[in-house]
């Protein structure tokens, strides 16, 4: 393998863990600004990234943590799916690069991002109720705005474990005939 492919992979490796690090404190931020105003109702007027939701949680406490537990849970999701990505990245062996391991990984990669468009579509139907209702929190919508983007990117990694799966086969029958 060239040295820029070497560099090319290298960087995407360092990319992954800076998103995972981040992801990692996004959820982390969000669990403790949660359990935080549990404490503290005054601080419900900034819970994470200027996002008001007071008046939410003074007249409808159940909505609050409905719309909390889905910001934190699409969190957690978005950085299990990085750790994934993450753990590719330390599984990898350029000299026989189709391992089942690889392969689970992709497999499970593809089905967690399927998943997370899942809990989005649910958190944005559940948003736009609370929307009509009256509730301004359109704000929180950034948490789950990209349903599209993780169906699409669900089914391409599941056509690419696919191939993956093929391509180990090619390659044990490979070792066989040596």
């Amino acid at each position: 393998m060239s040295k820029k492919n070497d560099l090319v992979l290298d960087v995407l490796n360092v990319v992954s863990w800076i998103i995972f690090i981040g992801l990692c404190v996004e959820a982390g931020a969000l669990i403790f600004n949660f359990v935080y105003t549990l404490f503290r109702p005054i601080a419900t007027h900034n819970v994470y990234k200027g996002l008001d939701l007071a008046d939410m949680y003074q007249n409808q406490f159940y909505h609050y943590v409905g719309i909390m537990s889905f910001a934190i849970v699409l969190s957690l999701l978005k950085a299990y799916l990085f750790y994934l990505v993450v753990k590719i990245f330390m599984k990898l062996n350029l000299v026989k690069p189709f391992s089942i391991e690889i392969a689970k990984l992709i497999e499970k990669i593809s089905y967690e991002a399927f998943t997370i468009a899942i809990v989005s579509t649910v958190a944005h139907q559940y948003t736009e109720r609370l929307i009509e209702s009256g509730y301004q929190v359109s704000l929180i919508e950034e948490y789950w705005d990209n349903i599209a983007a993780f169906m699409m990117m669900a089914a391409i990694v599941f056509v690419i474990s696919r191939i993956f799966n093929k391509g180990i086969e090619i390659q044990n029958e490979n070792d066989l005939t040596v």
